[in-house]
Order: structure tokens, then C-alpha cells, then sequence
């Protein structure tokens, strides 16, 4: 046991979080915190942290327990380098070594003559190599390179940096530390699609107790192993990911519904016993009874959780416009010496879901800005198609409303001509509730804001939608109205996200944006994933021999569906002894089968063929990037860690159709 919250209970004047929660955190499990907006996740994250105080209950932790905590927000002060900044964060390692050095000395005084001394300082030895005190320069710029900062920032004063990137810092200080336990509140609303998968990785090999708060559904389902949920002011807990806990979750709703339906039936009919002889002489004992056993029964009546407060809403369609809806042709953009990049040629038509992809700092957002003006490019042309408006939301747009309206007076600014419950039926959709319409903009949570900002945006759309980081600091109800709206939006999108489950959900269409160049991909994001390792691959140096996947085109949709409506049915296994017929009937199956999943054996055995050179490659760079001399070189250690990431993607994405493919053939085979 790391941690232990028992039966706390908060309240914040009238209203109770929740009552006698109680969560035991323990080494090597990595918990999800989920809940409602408002449920209190932030806040009992504080509790534990010892930053708010329970009404009710303990906090406890196991002697010597280190506590690491990451805020939503963060800012730097001072005039360190970021790599400086992340290595001076490393204040337990520090003071241990200086207590390893001191007892060394006095070692050497006594001549190792104090056994106690010896085994205090083994201790100290130990704890020192756990923490990583050996390596600690090597792991804090591994660190800072898997969030994304390039090698030649690494010497840039932490103060220089934007509070997106100061957060990663933050976040770097913290995992460099490694606490024995590590609690954090939405920590990849900072963070681009590669540096979350990266941080995936980091929080699923991480050998503390972890807590996380997150709306990020692909982020839990790759590294959480428990779930603990609060809902109805009580604490669920589940073991298994944020997917297998929806499971779990509507398993236990069907068994609670049951026995309620059953409770109320019962209810039901004995009342009507009692209703019929409660005043009969001869009937009135029973009914007595009876009226004891409904009382007992409503004691005990299942209380079902509430529903989630979601309203379905049909957003107005925008205004139709011309097939092509922007064309960029020419395009280059530097700022003083810092060159994003040139000879930008991207056209988007009517109905595209387009997710801008790729580091960041690569120019993503400074694309999306000069499609809607704010920038100009230094060369080339960007032109918007017949009708085409468009609307740009991004975090400082929320500064634009007004702290003096109320969320319906917002409103009206947006909705002129809607009645006040065509209004609130919006605001309702995007989870404003109630007297929730009445509150001023000024005391709203930056949740709230980006939901109200997102609201108007939506009341009459334009047709091209422009969004950057459109889901930070909303919780899952509110990004799964919005990916609702985003999917069925018939006009054009253009979206940055680190949410790889909204990314995926809506894009049609992905563009690159990396080293000084833009790239498209005409597919969706599994497609781009798939063709992104094979280049990285080649990149990385891989012989055609050792990449078959360079050989074979990504599978449509529709060939992995001929390949399924293709397999044969397998043959009727009864106890009877077969006839001749039926023999020869399951042989001609059998080739038949063999035949259909011919070719899936021939790539079946080009990925074995892959994989294995894949994971010694990989092996060999993680024992590379353990030696500090590679730091030292900062070609060598770019060039290691592009390889590094290419084949973090290639060896899952092998993994995976490896696993298809084998569960494909037995399928088929099956006879």
C-alpha cells in the first residue's frame, strides 16, 4: 500500500461531493479518476495531496512516500534552462547523493567498522540507483525529448517558453523525480499526438502508483489498469481500462435495473393486498405484515445511478458552398530565422474532416491562422471557395466573451431570432442545465467558458470550421456532444487535437506537418498511422527485406470486409461417425479455406519476418539511450530517437496485424 483515502466525505456549502469514499492505491497500479463535470476529481486530488482538507476521513501513505502532483496549470519563473530547470527539480536524488557522499566519508573514518552505518548507506545506494540518481542528466533529456522538445531547445531559458510548453516542463520536473506516487490532473491537454502516445508508454511501464484525471478515452485505454468512478456522491471502483470499465459499468446498471424492476414489482403486489384488506377484520393482520415487509423493501431499494445529462440536438446545416473550400498554392512561412516552412500546395473540398497532425511547433496552428487571415504567408496564395466563410476557435477566443453577460445573455449575442427554449435546448446539449443558463460568464470554470464558446459557434455554423485544441479542459459528456456535432457536420473541418479518440472519430482526411513540410493523406487516421511507420521505417534505414510492409498497400475498408464475406462457414461437428461424402466435403473445405487465406498467409509470414528485427532494433535503442554518452551527440541522438519513435509505431501496428491476421486464418481454417 502506497496511499490510502478511507471514508472521506467533502461538502462545498449545501452540496455533497461525496460521502465514506474510500481508494487504496497500491505500487504498479495506475488508476483512473472519472466522474461528471463537478463531480469533485480535482478536488479530491488536492485531498490526497494535502492541499484541501476532507470533512470526514483519513489520508495515510506508507513511510518514506514520495508525492508528485501536476496541476492544470503551471508557470515558471527564473532565468534556468529547461533541461536545467528539469534537473534541479530531482531535489530527493540530489540530497541523497550528498548523504551517500557524507556517509562515505564517515565509512571511511570508522573503517566500515558501523554496521549500522553500512546498512543505511546500502539503503541510500539502493534508493539512489532506483530513482535513476546514475543517469539523471540522460533520463531528464529522454524525458524532454518524448514531450517534444527538439535537442536545440533544450538550453532555452524555461521563462522563454509559452505556458503549453512551460506545463511540459512541469510535467518533465515531475517524472524525472519519479514519486512513489504520481498524481495528475489532465496531464495531455499540453500535449501533441506523438508526445501523448510517448507519455502513454512512460505511465504504463511506471512502477509507482499512479492517479489520473482525464478526458482523453484512447490516453486511459492504453496505460490505465483501475477505474475508479464517482457518480450519485459514492465511489465505484472497476479494475481494467476506461473501455472495459464502461463494460463493467453497464453490466452492473442491467443487475441493478433488474432488481429494482423486481423490488418494485413486489412492491406493487403487495400493496395491492393492503390496499384491498387493510380494513377487513379478518384480512387486516396480514395486511399488516405486508405494510412492513413494502416499508423493509424500500430500504433497501436499488438506487440507480443517474443518466448522464446529455440532450440530442440537430445543429442547423451551414450554408452550401462551392466543391472546392480553400487552396493553398506557393506557401511559405518563416519567422526571422526560424523557418516553418515552403511550397505549401493543399487544396480541401466541400465535406473534408481534415486533422492537422504532427509535432508541435512544426506550424500546425500557423496553418490553420493563415487560412483565416491572421497570418499572411511570406509567398503564394490562399483563396476560400464560392461561399465559403469560415469560423476559428482556439483557447484565447474564449477571452472574448463577455464576463458581464449571463450564459443566455452570451447567447443572444450569437442566436438573434431564437426563442429562450430553442436557447436552452443548445445550452443544454453542451451541458448548461437549469439555473446554469443564469450564471455570469465572469465566475464560469475555463470548462464552462470553452463549452459556452463552442456553443455559439455551432448555433448557425459556418461552412468551414476551424478548431485548435478544441476539447482541452472539457470533460467526456461535453467531448462526446461535440464529436456528435463534428461527425455529422456536412461542411469542412479543419481540426488540431492531442484527443486521438476525436481525431479518429471525425477525420476523413489527414495532413502532416513536420520537418519544414506538409504533407497530405487521403484516409483516415488509422491510414495515416499505417503509412507514417512505413516511412519512418525507411527512414530509419530498414532493407526492403526487413520492412515488407513498404511492399504492401494499406487494406481498404472494403477489402477487409470481402475478405470476411469470403470465409468459408465452418463445417457441422456432430458425434455421428462421417461419411465418405462428408469427408471429402470438409477436405474440399479445407482447400477451399486454405485457398481463401492464401495471401493472408504469405503477409502473415513478411510481418513475422518484420517484427523480429523490429524489437532487437528496438531493445538496442533502449539500451543505447540508457548511455550518457550518447547526449553528448546531438546528431547521433536525434538520429536515435526518430528511429526510436518510428518503430515505437511499427512494432504495435505489427503487432496488431499479426494478431488479425493469425485470427483470420484459424477462422477460416477452422473445418
Amino acid at each position: 500500500m502506497i496511499a490510502l483515502a478511507d471514508k472521506i466525505s467533502k461538502s462545498f456549502g449545501g452540496r455533497t461531493l461525496y460521502s465514506a469514499v474510500t481508494l487504496q492505491l497500491n505500487a504498479g497500479e495506475r488508476w483512473a479518476l472519472v466522474g461528471p463535470n463537478g463531480a469533485g476529481k480535482t478536488t479530491l486530488l488536492k485531498i490526497i495531496m494535502g492541499q484541501e482538507s476532507p470533512d470526514e476521513g483519513t489520508i495515510s501513505f506508507a513511510k518514506d512516500t514520495s508525492i508528485g502532483y501536476l496541476e492544470q496549470e503551471a508557470k515558471l519563473a527564473g532565468h534556468k534552462s529547461a533541461l536545467q530547470e528539469v534537473i534541479d527539480s530531482a531535489t530527493e536524488i540530489k540530497r541523497l547523493e550528498a548523504q551517500i557522499s557524507q556517509m562515505e566519508q564517515e565509512i571511511a573514518d570508522t573503517q566500515g567498522k558501523d554496521q549500522k552505518l553500512l546498512e543505511r548507506y546500502g539503503a541510500a545506494q539502493d534508493r539512489f540507483e532506483r530513482l535513476g540518481g546514475y543517469e539523471l542528466e540522460s533520463r531528464a533529456r529522454a524525458i524532454l525529448a518524448g514531450l517534444g522538445f527538439p535537442v536545440e531547445d533544450f538550453d532555452k531559458p524555461a521563462e522563454d517558453f509559452s505556458g503549453g510548453w512551460q506545463m511540459r516542463i512541469a510535467l518533465s520536473k515531475l517524472l524525472l523525480r519519479h514519486p512513489d506516487l504520481l498524481l495528475l490532473d489532465e496531464p495531455t491537454n499540453h500535449l501533441d499526438l506523438e508526445s501523448v502516445q510517448w507519455f502513454e508508454r512512460f505511465i504504463a511501464s511506471y512502477d509507482g502508483a499512479v492517479l489520473i484525471v482525464s478526458h482523453d478515452r484512447t490516453f486511459m485505454d492504453a496505460c490505465v489498469s483501475h477505474v475508479a468512478a464517482i457518480e450519485n456522491r459514492r465511489l465505484t471502483t472497476y479494475t481494467g481500462n476506461y473501455s472495459s470499465y464502461l463494460k463493467q459499468r453497464e453490466d452492473n446498471l442491467e443487475q441493478m435495473r433488474a432488481k429494482r424492476a423486481a423490488q418494485e414489482r413486489e412492491i406493487a403486489h403487495m400493496q395491492v393486498f393492503v390496499d384491498k384488506f387493510r380494513y377487513k377484520p379478518t384480512k387486516a393482520a396480514q395486511a399488516q405484515e405486508r405494510m412492513k415487509k413494502i416499508e423493509q423493501i424500500k430500504k433497501e431499494l436499488v438506487l440507480l445511478p443517474e443518466g448522464s445529462k446529455k440532450v440530442h440536438f440537430r445543429f442547423p446545416d451551414p450554408p452550401r458552398t462551392g466543391d472546392m473550400v480553400v487552396s493553398l498554392e506557393g506557401i511559405s512561412k518563416s519567422f526571422g530565422e526560424n523557418h516553418v516552412y515552403s511550397d505549401v500546395n493543399l487544396k480541401l473540398y466541400r465535406g473534408d474532416h481534415v486533422s492537422l497532425v504532427g509535432p508541435n511547433g512544426a506550424g500546425k496552428s500557423t496553418l490553420m491562422k493563415m487560412i483565416t487571415g491572421q497570418l499572411k504567408p511570406d509567398t503564394g496564395k490562399i483563396e476560400l471557395g464560392q461561399n465559403v466563410t469560415e469560423a476559428y476557435y482556439a483557447q484565447h477566443q474564449l477571452e472574448t466573451l463577455n464576463p458581464a453577460n449571463t450564459v443566455m445573455a452570451e447567447m443572444d449575442t450569437a442566436a438573434p431570432g431564437w426563442t429562450s427554449s430553442e436557447e436552452r435546448k443548445l445550452l443544454g446539449a453542451f451541458l448548461f442545465h437549469g439555473d446554469d443558463v443564469l450564471k455570469h460568464v465572469s465566475v464560469l470554470s475555463g470548462g464552462e467558458r470553452a463549452r459556452l464558446a463552442l456553443a455559439k459557434m455551432l448555433v448557425a455554423p459556418d461552412p468551414l470550421l476551424l478548431l485548435d485544441e478544441p476539447t482541452n479542459h472539457l470533460d467526456i459528456d461535453s467531448v462526446d456532444v461535440l464529436e456528435e456535432a463534428l461527425k455529422n457536420f456536412p461542411g469542412t473541418i479543419i481540426l488540431i487535437s492531442h484527443d486521438e479518440h476525436l481525431v479518429r472519430a471525425i477525420s476523413n482526411k489527414v495532413v502532416d506537418v513536420r520537418d519544414h513540410k506538409v504533407t497530405e493523406y487521403d484516409g483516415d487516421y488509422d491510414y495515416y498511422q499505417y503509412k507514417r511507420a512505413e516511412l519512418e521505417a525507411r527512414a530509419a534505414g530498414e532493407t526492403p527485406s526487413q520492412g515488407p510492409l513498404s511492399q504492401q498497400p494499406a487494406p481498404t475498408k472494403a477489402q477487409e470486409q470481402a475478405a470476411k464475406d469470403e470465409q468459408p462457414v465452418p463445417a457441422s461437428t456432430g458425434r455421428n461417425v462421417k461419411t465418405r461424402e462428408q469427408r471429402r466435403a470438409e477436405a474440399e473445405a479445407r482447400n477451399a479455406a486454405n485457398k481463401a487465406v492464401r495471401e493472408e498467409k504469405k503477409r502473415l509470414k513478411q510481418v513475422e519476418a518484420a517484427l523480429k528485427p523490429a524489437q532487437k532494433r528496438y531493445k538496442e535503442l533502449m539500451d543505447l539511450m540508457a548511455s550518457e554518452e550518447l547526449y553528448n551527440n546531438a546528431d547521433e541522438f536525434d538520429r536515435c530517437m526518430k528511429e526510436y519513435n518510428a518503430l515505437s509505431k511499427k512494432i504495435p501496428a505489427l503487432e496488431d496485424e499479426w494478431l488479425e491476421l493469425t485470427t483470420m486464418i484459424e477462422e477460416a481454417t477452422r473445418v
